[in-house]
């Protein structure tokens, strides 16, 4: 059987926080180093033939990869089968650290990987690397052209989205900045296309623009730094931002440079993180991009599982996609959700992605309240 959606949602909910904690005291080294976390490893009730998935991550800078992806996988993955192991391995936003990891995996005895690579294009590799040795791999999010399976969201319609909120928000005019994710991500190309189409096509300025090398929240509040010692603030009338982390960079460089909180122009948004869906509730950032990620990691594990099982792999999963063709891969594609004040509690408080007491502390209470959250 597969984990309800909601089940594995709140563990990723309950989970966020001890697994963040974790990270800044250095857990994400270690579980690096020795790529070896044993996630499935608990007695659910699931199948019982076993075998080892390898779970590669691409950086940790991004909150929801070890906050939500990699705790969600690996209770799918226990609940589908008790005797499975996950090893896990984030890269660090380092390419030949992922490739040294994936080596270590296969070495180590991994029967599928569940791949998300730091850069798509030059994954092809490592996934000729496993398939000699008669080892399946899924691109996991970002596209990898050679693989044997791809799940990710619509990319191109995320950046649209973004595109649309932002151009409704300024009213079709104006100046804006523009912060992109990292060159080597397949997804931030996919992103930036989808954006472009959107404000190419409307009555704004991209008066700058930036493609963020590593989508860390430090180079996107230096950068917009950099812009407004050349552009007033007040000139600035919404800025395009990738996702949540360079959207909380921005919103840094806007009040270091002296502008009110309450006067911030509309900035976008990706990832549904906390502190973005506590900005937009105070009116910080104007919306995000809810990718329910859990959806994405139950899909993940049962086509690992199913593989490492020997099953078939086609038609719709019983998370309910359908498997469909991108670019010549098996795939899987979900679908993204906008997210604004208006309809937080209707989406990742509805879904359980959040409880509300993660969202409604100190300060955030009253903008809760007012929110109809509580």
């Amino acid at each position: 059987m597969t984990t309800p959606i909601h089940r594995v949602a709140a563990l990723g909910a309950a989970l966020v926080f001890s697994a963040a904690a974790l990270t800044a005291c250095g857990a994400n080294e270690s579980d690096s180093d020795s790529g070896n976390d044993n996630g499935g490893s608990g007695d659910t009730g699931g199948e019982s033939a076993g075998g080892t998935i390898a779970l590669l991550l691409p950086e940790s800078k991004t909150t929801r990869y070890e906050a939500f992806d990699k705790p969600l996988f690996e209770a799918a993955v226990a609940e589908l089968c008790s005797d499975c192991t996950v090893d896990y391995y984030n890269a660090d936003q380092d390419e030949a650290k992922q490739a040294q990891q994936m080596t270590t995996a296969l070495d180590g005895g991994a029967q599928v990987v569940v791949l998300d690579p730091v850069n798509g294009a030059g994954a092809t590799g490592m996934v000729e690397d496993a398939q000699a040795q008669d080892v399946p791999v899924i691109a996991y999010d970002r596209l990898i052209t050679n693989a044997d399976y791809y799940m990710s969201f619509d990319n191109e319609t995320v950046g649209k989205m973004q595109a649309e909120a932002l151009v409704e928000a300024v009213g079709d005019t104006g100046d804006i900045l523009m912060l992109n994710g990292a060159p080597s991500d397949p997804n931030a190309a996919q992103f930036k296309a989808g954006a472009h189409s959107v404000l190419d096509a409307s009555g704004v300025t991209i008066a700058e623009e930036y493609d963020n090398p590593d989508w860390s929240p430090e180079n996107a509040q230096q950068w917009t730094t950099d812009q407004l010692s050349k552009i007033d603030p007040a000139d600035i009338a919404g800025i395009y931002a990738a996702n949540d982390g360079q959207a909380g960079g921005v919103v840094a460089a806007m009040t270091g440079a002296g502008v009110a909180l309450d006067a911030l122009p509309p900035i976008t948004g990706q990832d549904a993180e906390a502190a973005a869906i506590q900005r937009i509730l105070a009116g910080e950032q104007a919306m995000t991009i809810y990718k329910p990620i859990p959806i994405e990691a139950e899909t993940a594990a049962e086509v690992a599982v199913k593989l490492l099982q020997g099953e078939d792999v086609s038609g719709t999963t019983a998370t309910g996609i359908e498997q469909t063709e991108y670019e010549g891969v098996k795939s899987y594609i979900f679908t993204p959700v906008v997210v604004t004040a208006e309809n937080v509690a209707d989406t990742v408080i509805a879904d359980g992605f959040y409880d509300a007491a993660d969202i409604c502390t100190g300060d955030y209470a009253d903008d809760c309240e007012a929110a109809g959250i509580s």
